[in-house]
């Protein structure tokens, strides 16, 4: 059996009246740090501000959100392939032929 150990946050503590006085800055810090926050008066703990963690989103694909996004047919895959292969081919021999083939023009080299 695995049990998962997880630390608690540092509970930070705060008198009231700067609470008061800072309320919504310090609601953000906790957000953004993830700790708690206890309000005192005179020393006694009145409340907690206890911020919820961040929500997690799922994941949603991008196929059926957009009438204009879709899958292609099977026929339009294969006419895709075959263009995208024909088009490697072409490339590849333009490179090797470019790469192979000597320069011209450039005779004034120094040895």
């Amino acid at each position: 059996m695995v049990m998962k150990v997880t630390a608690q946050p540092e509970v930070r503590t705060i008198a009231a009246g700067e609470f008061k006085a800072k309320c919504l800055r310090l609601m953000d810090e906790a957000l953004i740090t993830q700790r708690p926050l206890t309000v005192t008066k005179r020393g006694k703990v009145v409340g907690k501000f206890v911020p919820e963690p961040p929500e997690e989103k799922p994941f949603r694909s991008l196929f059926g959100r957009s009438p204009d996004i879709r899958m292609p047919s099977e026929g339009e895959w294969r006419k895709l392939k075959d263009e995208w292969a024909e088009e490697w081919d072409r490339s590849t021999e333009n490179f090797v032929r470019d790469f192979l083939q000597p320069r011209s023009g450039n005779k004034s080299r120094k040895k």
